[in-house]
């Protein structure tokens, strides 16, 4: 299983949050990591193959300057275990980047269609599809990000999550069939594909009901369904019980 977390705020620099829970997060079990942030308008990304604290070693991915951020870990299913395909996907512009759980069902016949277009591909993954589908309709409807994850969702087929970061410090993601939640605190905003994403920060949840889209503006969070309307969805109070192990933790919510 992979695990996404997204962060916008002022609690913390976002790349060592990222780090710290990503490495909370696996025991879901992976073979690469990433994060992305956003520094002075351009979005950095550092990812590599093996455990969270041997990427983060190598590669300082907590030392990525930025409030606003995306991490990763990948279990692969399209494609080999390697650099290329660990997320985050950038756009060809670098304007977007994505992380995904989850399967693209039509992402060679979105693939062959965006290549034709000029897109050029640097995974084997389908998830990459995703950062370039955006692009696209990025594009076309002139940065409108709420636009841009309508378009994107309509045109996916599968079971999936995906969070994107885009350039203007927005996040969005969109929930179709896999878990992804939104963690509310004063001073930030989280998504994750687990509480364990954002509980030490707090125990506040709004969980995506399936086709749910979320976009994340710095301090203020508004769900959509796909039908464009403004979706409100009840904030839970969240709090885990730890055990000997992860994989034994008891969830209790209380609305």
């Amino acid at each position: 299983m992979c695990s996404i977390i997204g962060y916008s705020g002022k609690l913390v620099s976002a790349a060592p949050l990222l780090v710290e829970k990503l490495k909370k997060m696996e025991y879901r079990g992976y073979d690469s990591v990433g994060i992305a942030t956003l520094n002075d308008g351009n979005i950095l990304v550092s990812k590599g193959v093996g455990k969270v604290a041997e990427v983060d070693e190598e590669m300082d991915l907590n030392k990525l300057p930025g409030q606003i951020g995306i991490g990763h870990t990948r279990w692969a299913t399209h494609g080999s275990v390697n650099d290329k395909n660990a997320h985050p996907h950038y756009s060809c512009s670098s304007n977007i980047a994505v992380v995904h759980n989850g399967i693209i069902e039509n992402y060679q016949e979105l693939k062959t269609e965006l290549t034709r277009d000029g897109h050029t591909f640097k995974s084997q993954t389908d998830s990459e599809v995703i950062a370039h589908l955006l692009e696209k309709c990025y594009q076309e409807s002139e940065s409108n990000v709420k636009e841009t994850m309508m378009k994107t969702c309509q045109a996916l087929k599968g079971s999936f999550a995906f969070v994107a970061i885009f350039d203007n410090g927005i996040i969005a993601g969109a929930r179709f069939d896999e878990p992804l939640i939104v963690g509310i605190s004063d001073s930030a905003l989280f998504l994750s594909s687990d509480v364990l994403g954002f509980l030490k920060y707090t125990d506040k949840s709004v969980f995506l009901d399936n086709g749910d889209i979320v976009i994340i503006d710095h301090n203020t969070y508004r769900i959509f369904d796909l039908n464009k309307r403004v979706v409100a969805r009840p904030i839970n109070q969240v709090a885990w019980e730890l055990g000997k192990s992860l994989k034994k933790e008891s969830m209790h919510i209380t609305p």
